[in-house]
């Protein structure tokens, strides 16, 4: 069923262009990321969808009668009102009901019988709404974004910028919508949220059109990529990580079309310029008609070209002695409330030590002691290395002076440079043409990132302090700026969520939680896989525990039924003792079990219902295996398809240029399928490997 259709839909400010021609939908159930370099109009192409901008041309239409949920990266709430009412505002009946219940529950404390039976219509009518399912639902989607309940009474203007963005997430997914817009919901969220959120999008049955620049989150959610282009829309069947190197070969295919065109147009058009007025008269002029009538293929757009002309590099910098810093019973308190103590950490020339854990656990806290920005009643010392050189990028960019231009900044910090030289260099970072003369309170936040990162590698550094660095950069930026680092000569801190950005940059890490610091001596890829061991591992504990104590209450149920008869007694006096020791048994076991006489017909009916749950479970293996083949069969003739494909493609098209443009029009869809189809036989392929190893252990 199709959630959502948009089609041909243009949209620019005056002259400016930002996007054309956009036409794509979204199923009942689908999940599609919408990927491009920052400025391209993402977030204002989902504001189209979400009808709060009117489209030059085109349509978006919603299906009706579905729920619909926006996030925006502005966290737009209300400031009346609690949290709770926040979470229960897509709910107007239960809220309005949640209200004068509350209401009627002060106004029966009189004790009247009008107040009371207004209390009691009222508790009535709130079940019946669903409101106590929805409070459970909404208590546990609050506690996963870290609100307590008694965050839950805190009035909204209290939040922090952070705790409004998760409020407003926890809102619109509170819903449950039909279809969901996201847009880059993972800003402000910790490691262990992140990962809650993958899992509990993938659960949805809706259809979610997300922009993120987190690649992990986006590889773990949207099984479709979207790329948005000022005159092209590509959809691509595959995750984002498979899209990056799908769109690279589409890319390289199409380049080498237009190239083939270029050249047959640039020799036919010789040829009529030679014989136009010769013998061949006649042949020139055909092929100048055909010329006229050829459709031309444009050379493709690739969208992050501009976004990859980001060049992060490190002036040369001393070189820093072999210890560069010491830290000896580091502790820091916030509010009343002891974030850690006694830490001890030496770092050596080269460590790239990334610091992670749950926000609020005191991160970027650590990260100032260790750069000697602590405040004064923090604890412990750091002792410093020989010849450093020392960096810190804030993360709320506070290096920065709203009132400056881009060049005044840069001139800030090397006054030597001219306007010229200042805005040659800011060049380097995507800042072109005037641009670099706009003030900085008029910046994105990509923007600002850029400017903040430009200002700290103006000077020579050999110890960087990066509190999240990638918070707003674009993935071509975050990506570069992946690659300086893990080249960087350098020593290296920094507090991130970006997995992707964690395990290429990081050679350490540390793990702040409740109090503790644990310092892991790989990097994060280590760390991560260590987690995901102990928490198998606990998960494993568990259910050998509830495993034993349901065996343990089965015996006990067993013994019973097959205790010897009692002595005779009249029929009354047996069935009330039976029932009796009935209950007993129940109680112990904590199960339910049918009386002493039953036992037998029991354990048959759980026999038949482990044989059937067996029987469906190989059912459903057979059905993937007959899957599997089938697909075996599907890719190998669709790639054997290709191949012939892709070998007419080069042959000589004798100027029929439009028949060429649908083979390769053709020869994409045909790649995209086999794609899709691997990626299918892969996961199912995955799952009964699985379903063996179970197997075999069990």
């Amino acid at each position: 069923m199709t959630v959502l259709q948009v089609a041909d839909l243009s949209f620019g400010y005056g002259a400016d262009r930002l996007f054309q021609g956009i036409t794509f939908s979204l199923e009942q159930g689908q999940r599609a990321a919408l990927v491009a370099p920052n400025g391209a109009g993402k977030s204002t192409l989902l504001r189209l969808v979400a009808r709060e901008l009117t489209p030059d041309t085109g349509s978006v239409v919603i299906r009706k009668g579905i729920r619909f949920a926006y996030f925006r990266q502005s966290h737009e709430l209300a400031a009346q009102g609690t949290v709770l009412d926040a979470f229960l505002s897509g709910f107007s009946e239960v809220l309005e009901l949640r209200h004068a219940l509350t209401a009627a529950q002060h106004a029966a404390a009189s004790g009247s019988e009008a107040d009371l039976a207004r209390l009691s219509d009222l508790t009535d009518r709130y079940h019946i709404a669903g409101g106590d399912d929805l409070e459970r639902r909404v208590e546990i989607i609050a506690a996963h974004l870290g609100f307590s309940p008694a965050d839950m009474d805190r009035p909204v203007s209290s939040l922090s910028g952070g705790e409004r963005g998760r409020l407003q997430l926890g809102v619109v997914l509170a819903i449950e919508p039909d279809l969901l817009l996201l847009d880059e919901p993972t800003n402000h969220l910790d490691i262990e949220t992140i990962t809650w959120l993958e899992k509990h999008l993938a659960g949805l049955g809706g259809a979610l059109l997300c922009v993120s620049h987190d690649r992990a989150f986006l590889d773990a959610v949207c099984p479709h990529t979207f790329e948005l282009g000022q005159r092209s829309f590509r959809a691509y069947p595959l995750k984002y990580s498979d899209y990056a190197v799908a769109r690279e070969e589409d890319l390289a295919r199409e380049r080498e079309l237009a190239e083939r065109q270029e050249a047959f147009v640039a020799k036919t058009e010789d040829f009529i310029r030679r014989n136009i007025a010769g013998q061949k008269t006649k042949q020139a002029q055909s092929r100048r008609k055909m010329l006229e009538k050829l459709e031309t293929i444009d050379r493709p757009e690739d969208v992050w070209a501009t976004a990859e002309r980001v060049r992060f590099r490190f002036a040369p910098a001393p070189r820093s002695g072999d210890i560069v810093l010491d830290a000896r019973g580091l502790g820091a308190s916030r509010g009343g409330r002891t974030l850690f103590s006694g830490v001890d950490m030496l770092l050596r020339r080269g460590d790239r030590v990334g610091i992670v854990g749950p926000n609020g656990t005191g991160k970027s806290t650590l990260l100032k002691l260790l750069a000697g920005a602590g405040a004064p009643e923090d604890a412990g010392d750091v002792r410093r290395g020989t010849n450093l050189c020392q960096g810190y990028f804030d993360q709320h960019l506070g290096s920065l002076d709203p009132s400056r231009t881009a060049v005044e900044e840069i001139r800030s910090v090397r006054a030597d440079m001219n306007v010229d030289a200042t805005r040659q260099y800011l060049s380097r970072f995507r800042f072109y043409g005037d641009d670099a003369l706009r003030k900085v309170q008029g910046f994105s936040g990509g923007e600002r990132s850029r400017l903040a990162l430009g200002k700290l590698l103006l000077e020579p550094r050999n110890l960087l302090f990066l509190d999240e660095p990638t918070n707003h950069l674009d993935i071509p930026a975050a990506e570069i700026l992946e690659e300086a680092l893990a080249g960087f000569e350098g020593t290296v801190l920094l507090v991130s969520h970006d997995r992707r950005f964690l395990e290429a940059v990081t050679t350490r890490v540390v793990a702040v939680r409740e109090g503790r610091v644990d310092i892991y001596p790989g990097g994060f890829r280590d760390y991560r896989d260590n987690l995901e061991k102990l928490a198998a591992e606990a998960e494993e504990a568990e259910r050998a525990r509830e495993e034993g104590e349901r065996a343990k209450g089965a015996r006990g149920a067993r013994k019973t039924a097959s205790a010897p008869p009692p002595r005779e007694e009249p029929k009354a006096e047996a069935a009330d003792r039976g029932a009796k020791a009935s209950g007993r048994a129940v109680r112990r076991s904590g199960a339910t079990m049918p009386p002493p006489d039953d036992a037998g017909a029991g354990d048959a009916a759980a026999r038949r219902r482990a044989f059937e749950s067996d029987k469906a479970a190989a059912r459903a293996a057979e059905r993937k295996r007959k899957r599997v083949k089938e697909l075996e069969a599907e890719i190998a003739a669709g790639e054997s398809r290709l191949a012939e494909m892709r070998e007419a493609l080069k042959q000589d098209p004798g100027g029929d240029w439009a028949k060429l443009a649908a083979a390769a029009r053709e020869e994409q869809a045909l790649a995209k399928r086999v794609d899709a189809a691997m990626a299918e036989w892969m996961a199912l392929s995955e799952e009964l490997g699985a379903s063996a190893t179970a197997g075999g252990e069990a």
